[in-house]
């Protein structure tokens, strides 16, 4: 079983009209938010959705949205630590526009 995080809070949302169905964000997604049906892609659990941002920096028709950062562990202690909301960047580098990689 895959883990669940809060409910209704992800930021993941997916334009069925950009989809060409290539499957990369269900390749690349570790919890398996998503599954690809009759030449599209589905979003079949959002609550499993940890906002690493895999997907979209990898659906190259920009399908694909998540704030990337939100859900991630990093953001989430230096948030805490700082007592400011969870925000990537400059804590862990994975939302940076020169990063391939994620911090999650």
């Amino acid at each position: 079983m895959r883990p669940l995080y809060l409910k209704n809070v992800s930021t993941l949302t997916l334009d069925g009209n950009k989809c060409t169905g290539c499957g990369k964000c269900a390749n690349v997604c570790p919890h398996g938010v998503f599954e690809i049906r009759e030449s599209k892609a589905y979003i079949v659990e959002k609550d499993r959705c940890m906002e690493c941002g895999a997907c979209m920096k990898n659906c190259a028709f920009e399908a694909v949205k998540v704030r990337s950062g939100v859900g991630c562990a990093a953001a989430l202690l230096y948030g805490m630590i700082k007592g400011t909301e969870p925000t990537c960047g400059s804590s862990c580098g994975c939302s940076s526009s020169e990063s391939k990689s994620s911090c999650c």
